[in-house]
């Protein structure tokens, strides 16, 4: 049995450091636009979109129980040249085990998910956001809106995500 937090949208402190910038969607996301899809507790797939300070609170994660597909949609406010993802879990068998990126598909959706994919990942284990999985930067240089597909997880009934770090630049939605 899950537990579920109802956390809404907090409030953003746009905080000045490049790191912020560069690692965590939580400042370029559009966060009312968000989508999580086959998430257990309506709303926390915001939850895994978190700053980079607080990417170890495990206690604030999306999670999934009947199966162990999820499928985020995030729209941000400007283009963002993708350049690497971070992903986190737990040290079990809920981890996600396999991600596919998709890029410009608006409100995409599990029929989706046979369309042309833009990159896969193998994922490992994660939970020190070490881990850093680097993009074909030639496959997305102007990426508005991304959508990340968990398939697979490493066996649970169950798949969490704690934090989701995206690493990129920014520009201007024209």
């Amino acid at each position: 049995m899950s537990h579920c937090h109802s956390h809404g949208a907090t409030e953003r402190e746009e905080q000045p450091e490049q790191h912020s910038l560069a690692y965590s969607p939580y400042l370029l996301i559009d966060l009312e636009q968000l989508q999580c899809l086959n998430e257990s507790c309506k709303g926390s797939g915001l939850l895994a979109l978190k700053p980079r300070e607080e990417q170890t609170d495990s206690s604030k994660c999306v999670e999934k129980d009947a199966d162990e597909q999820l499928l985020f949609n995030i729209p941000f406010t400007g283009n963002v040249k993708l350049k690497g993802i971070i992903i986190m879990g737990e040290d079990d068998d809920s981890h996600p085990s396999e991600m596919r990126l998709y890029k410009n598909i608006p409100q995409m959706s599990f029929d989706d998910t046979d369309k042309e994919l833009d990159q896969t990942f193998s994922l490992n284990p994660d939970l020190t956001g070490e881990l850093q999985y680097a993009t074909k930067m030639s496959r997305f240089p102007n990426v508005y809106p991304l959508s990340i597909h968990i398939s697979k997880n490493f066996g649970a009934d169950t798949t969490k995500v704690f934090y989701i770090g995206l690493r990129g630049e920014w520009t201007e939605l024209r």
